[in-house]
């Protein structure tokens, strides 16, 4: 699950009166939350937030059953390498290294060894299983997503976060996008969260999926705060 309150955010070098302040938000493990909203509007730094990877200026958050101001340094790294899977909106796969050597960088981040079983069934769980030795300048657009993906869910996450993943897409590659997020946060039990601009989005996901998907529309705004 997800859960937040009285979340802010003020980016380094901003003004002290100029931040980020987010709603208080409940997920329940296994649903699905979109968040909606025009470029700029926090969407993206809610993600990192929520991922770990920048604190809060104030509030607190409890994601996967963890406090995250509980957690320093090695520690916070390693709770997002076994817990986050993040697909960023620039896949940011290393272009030195293979498919296979792509995720099994995922597995040395969470502290682990290479697991080449673990990683061949995870890529042909998602259908790039032939992938597995090629670099990523090798793979088309929609299989380096898939690939990204697989490297998200490799250690079984208990969060899935999608940072535009229908960016740049038409609308069949788009619904694909967005229903290989669903079929694969479900086949994990992951909370997915996926932050759009794209309108299309919205439509593609079912209040009632399987009886387990939830759907929360939530647009974050910019407050100012006033100057002391």
């Amino acid at each position: 699950m997800i859960q937040t309150r009285g979340l802010a955010y003020r980016y380094p070098g901003a003004e002290a009166g100029d931040v980020l302040h987010f709603p208080d938000v409940e997920v329940a493990q296994g649903t699905v939350l979109l968040l909606s909203g025009p470029s700029g509007c926090g969407k993206s730094t809610w993600l990192a937030l929520i991922a770990g990877l920048v604190a809060p200026t104030a509030g607190t958050l409890e994601v996967a059953g963890q406090r995250l101001d509980a957690l320093h340094s090695v520690a916070l790294d390693a709770w997002r390498a076994r817990a986050i899977g993040f697909l960023p909106q620039k896949l940011h796969l290393s272009a030195a290294l293979t498919v296979q050597q792509n995720l099994a960088m995922a597995q040395w981040a969470a502290g682990q060894p290479e697991d080449a079983s673990a990683i061949a069934t995870t890529l042909a769980a998602l259908g790039v299983a032939e992938l597995a030795r090629r670099l990523p300048a090798q793979l088309s657009g929609g299989q380096a997503q898939r690939v990204a993906l697989a490297r998200a869910v490799l250690q079984q996450p208990r969060v899935l976060l999608a940072d535009e993943p229908t960016a740049s897409l038409d609308d069949e590659a788009a619904a694909d996008a967005v229903g290989l997020l669903l079929a694969t946060a479900r086949s994990h039990g992951a909370t997915l969260v996926i932050a759009t601009h794209d309108a299309r989005v919205a439509a593609l996901i079912s209040p009632q999926m399987n009886g387990q998907i939830g759907f929360q529309p939530l647009r974050l705004q910019r407050k100012q705060l006033s100057k002391t």
